[in-house]
């Protein structure tokens, strides 16, 4: 495995394998490699919100980060995960890095027909790595495409408000059936979202942190009871 400088690799890597087809504002890559093939890749980021971080770790943003994505192909062994996580881990303490975070999607995604693009997970490879957990982050609705991919909340300001990227953002829904967009954005997202995406409700995604520091370590809370992952959610996530 080694450190990756820049995203063109990892980035493209993420797009074709990670359920949530986007990348995040990455500040560690890490590649995983068989006979000189890329086969995994850990992104390691600054959340939008730094209470994500301080509100763990009580210490500058700038020296914990999250586990934004963590992407093996099906071929990688079983123990790689965790061999891989922990080499990442070791050379993010050689950075100087005192604290990680990172989160499990529970919620099933299913296409309109039916397909399951994500069948959600628990973290079962953080537990496995003795990840301190912190419990579920605030349910919420979320929106999804036709695909099963999420229409995000920050598409829907970009579009109001034709910032940055709004055009991107309105092809997202033009590639399922909405028109061009021409005239009033909200009046034409009023019209098309509806149509276009469902509305579902998502429990909260499961939170996971690591003390790289020793010394973060005596200030952290006691792990609450890990999760276990329920076959029967894959049934019961419904549309609201």
């Amino acid at each position: 495995m080694s450190l990756i400088e820049g995203d063109t690799e990892p980035k493209a890597f993420v797009m074709a394998h990670h359920y949530l087809g986007s990348y995040p504002a990455a500040r560690f890559r890490f590649g995983l490699y068989h006979k000189g093939e890329l086969c995994g890749i850990a992104v390691f980021s600054r959340p939008t919100n730094d209470l994500s971080l301080t509100n763990v770790f009580h210490c500058d943003p700038t020296l914990s980060a999250d586990l934004g994505r963590f992407v093996l192909l099906d071929e990688v062994p079983g123990n790689g995960e965790t061999f891989f996580l922990g080499q990442c881990f070791s050379l993010l303490r050689r950075e100087g890095l005192a604290g990680i975070t990172s989160f499990s999607d529970p919620l099933p995604r299913r296409t309109d027909t039916g397909e399951i693009v994500h069948r959600g997970h628990i973290g079962t490879i953080y537990q496995a790595f003795n990840g301190l957990y912190l419990g579920r982050s605030a349910p919420r609705k979320i929106r999804l495409l036709p695909d099963g991919s999420v229409f995000h909340d920050r598409n829907l300001h970009k579009i109001r408000q034709q910032q940055q990227g709004w055009k991107y953002a309105s092809e997202l829904l033009q590639r399922f059936g909405a028109t061009p967009l021409n005239g009033n954005p909200g009046a034409w997202l009023d019209k098309w979202l509806p149509i276009v995406t469902r509305s579902v409700h998502h429990p909260g995604n499961h939170k996971y942190a690591w003390a790289l520091d020793k010394r973060l370590r005596k200030q952290m809370p006691k792990s609450l009871p890990y999760p276990k992952f329920d076959p029967l959610f894959l049934h019961l996530a419904h549309v609201g």
